[in-house]
């Protein structure tokens, strides 16, 4: 059964591909503890099936960067990318998405977090191993406040546009 509306997140370790170094931050892949990364935040996060894939990458990211001013004067701290993609893959489809520092790139390579949310998509008869479905969802200090669960193969309720409506409503 999925997270739904009043959960907290679970724990889990999740990566980040890191540019620049910086305290506490080497260049590469960096381990995120969940639970501490969106302490005392409010965070917008949507997940992908998969980094590079079509929809992916000509929908999803793109309207979430695009629509990043406006969802940060809604009171938005950060906004977040998840795949069950590695931290070199989703560092990469972030330069060459030309995300900046708008949307971080975050990397579930084990489904760990996928999994614990019980939204996995068993794409392995596809050859692309366990992922995550589609979705977006708003986390303040770590419990979901707004969640939108595609069905498989949908784009409709997770984009940045929904959720911009959504957050307009809750003001």
């Amino acid at each position: 059964m999925p997270i739904k509306v009043g959960d907290r997140l679970p724990s889990a370790k999740l990566f980040e591909f890191i540019e620049e170094e910086k305290e506490g931050c080497s260049i590469g892949p960096n381990p995120i503890d969940l639970t501490t990364e969106i302490a005392g935040k409010t965070v917008v996060i949507f997940a992908v099936p998969g980094a590079f894939t079509p929809t992916c990458s000509a929908k999803h990211l793109p309207g979430f960067v695009e629509h990043y001013e406006a969802l940060i004067a809604q009171g938005i701290d950060e906004v977040w990318c998840l795949s069950v993609n590695d931290a070199f893959v989703m560092g990469m489809w972030g330069m060459l998405s030309g995300v900046g520092k708008k949307v971080r790139m975050i990397a579930d390579g084990s489904a760990q977090l996928t999994q614990k949310l019980g939204v996995g998509l068993d794409l392995i008869d596809r050859g692309m191993g366990i992922r995550s479905q589609r979705y977006s969802m708003l986390v303040k200090n770590g419990i979901v406040e707004l969640f939108n669960l595609e069905s498989p193969g949908a784009f409709e309720v997770s984009s940045a546009q929904t959720m911009l409506k959504q957050l307009g409503t809750k003001s």
